[in-house]
């Protein structure tokens, strides 16, 4: 068994860590371990929200819809992706929240990967 390559199923693998695959937040040794960039296949049931909206990021990400409607709110306007494809990039600095209008597969891509950030449990509305 190569220990440089890891096979795993996206839905199985990011329950563990609440969707995210890759990380700083993985053991050090594990090749998903990473200090620069963290990826997270995220699965929202209609209705799910951010708890509360992240304030003081230090990192930019981007988030691709694979299926679903799925809004992303920020400071100066609200982003509604429907299509899949359809993304959206924010930088360092910009405050975020998120709603699933409908059952939706989101992938997130964040960079650098910081240590120290735990993400809120989301809520049904």
């Amino acid at each position: 068994m190569d220990d440089r390559v890891y096979v795993g199923k996206a839905a199985v693998d990011g329950a563990v860590d609440a969707g995210w695959l890759l990380g700083h937040f993985k053991p050090y040794g594990d090749v998903r371990h990473s200090t620069e960039v963290e990826v997270k296949w995220g699965v929202h049931p209609p209705g799910e929200a951010r708890s509360r909206w992240a304030t003081g990021e230090r990192r930019t990400a981007l988030l691709v819809l694979i299926s679903g409607a799925f809004r992303v709110e920020l400071p100066d306007r609200t982003v509604v992706l429907r299509e899949t494809g359809d993304y959206v990039v924010w930088g360092r600095g910009v405050d975020h929240s998120w709603y699933a209008e409908r059952e939706s597969v989101v992938l997130t891509v964040r960079w650098p990967s910081l240590p120290g950030w735990k993400a809120e449990t989301p809520v049904l509305r």
